[in-house]
């Protein structure tokens, strides 16, 4: 069993030709409402691969709240430790999606900004009997060490998805044994800019070595994933589809990868998993509507070739 710690929005878009600069209006088209948010979309995507998984997070008692518990329990996540606040909105976020299937993204957190330590503990012994734990940064930081903590101190598996892209202590980073930023996430924690994969690869080990996380996966969107970890250095290069949107594409990939690395796959072979769901999902519009079933990523690795990992020697990482 794999839980998931971190948020639940309910996600509204709308679709546009480009997105606007700042103080410009655009016309938009296709107004919709899906359940989204980092942690939901992740426990959805562990759901989808198969895997039994749990969500710990908070919602409001509200409309929002009470669809995006159905849509999780619908799709087999386990929501007995999803906390219902009282006289506070759900979390929402408001998305525009161009025409080249690129985001721009503005989030009210609401009841995810009251998870609390409490709370958390009050699942401790959920977190102990899991075999991993996935957090990120859209819930208190107080909530997520103490998932984390709790966790280490377990020998259960702690992989930390540092969105959005904030200033961490050292502290925090020694309870992970995963890291998977992306570019902008990665460029935070090693203050290497992330533009190619030399610099991702750069980047990776100056988050390695300052977390002594096991692993570090920096997502590259079109371009793969950097992969640093002792059983496979390398690159892993995307899978070529047509985008059509990539809100919950990152999402996608944790979840799957973390759920191969739980069923006892190496980094490379989770990578290439993860990276074909993510391919998947961008040609799908929504978050969790996008995610792909374990069948189907299945069914596109056995029809596309997979993409070759390149081992460190390829593209030589830029040294600290």
């Amino acid at each position: 069993m794999i839980t998931v710690l971190g948020s639940l929005n309910m996600d509204l878009f709308i679709e546009t030709e480009r997105l606007p600069r700042p103080g410009e209006t655009v016309p938009g088209k296709n107004f919709r409402a899906t359940p989204g948010g980092k942690g939901a979309n992740q426990a959805v995507a562990i759901a989808r691969m198969g895997a039994e998984v749990t969500m710990l997070g908070a919602v409001g008692d509200d409309a929002f709240g009470r669809e995006m518990l159905g849509q999780l329990s619908a799709a087999g996540v386990k929501t007995d430790a999803i906390v219902r606040r009282e006289q506070i909105a759900s979390g929402t976020a408001m998305i525009a999606v161009d025409a080249a299937g690129q985001n721009q993204i503005v989030v009210a957190p609401g009841a995810n900004s009251t998870l609390t330590a409490a709370d958390v503990c009050r699942d401790a012994d959920l977190i102990r009997q899991s075999m991993a734990l996935v957090a990120q940064l859209e819930t208190p930081s107080d909530a997520v060490k103490t998932a984390l903590r709790l966790a280490r101190e377990a020998g259960v598996v702690t992989v930390l998805n540092p969105a959005p892209a904030i200033p961490l202590p050292d502290e925090l980073l020694h309870m992970c044994d995963w890291i998977i930023p992306n570019e902008t996430e990665a460029a935070t924690l090693s203050g290497v800019e992330v533009k190619s994969r030399e610099e991702a690869a750069s980047a990776a080990r100056s988050i390695r070595q300052r977390s002594g996380a096991k692993g570090v996966a920096v997502t590259l969107g079109g371009q793969g994933v950097w992969v640093e970890h002792s059983l496979f250095t390398g690159h892993i290069p995307a899978f070529l589809v047509p985008v059509l949107d990539t809100v919950g594409a990152g999402d996608t990939f944790i979840g799957a990868f973390v759920t191969r690395l739980a069923g006892g796959a190496g980094p490379r072979e989770a990578g290439i998993f993860a990276s074909a769901a993510a391919a998947i999902a961008v040609t799908r519009r929504g978050a969790q509507a996008g995610i792909p079933a374990l069948g189907e990523v299945e069914a596109f690795l056995r029809d596309s070739a997979s993409p070759r990992a390149s081992p460190p020697g390829d593209h030589p990482p830029a040294r600290c």
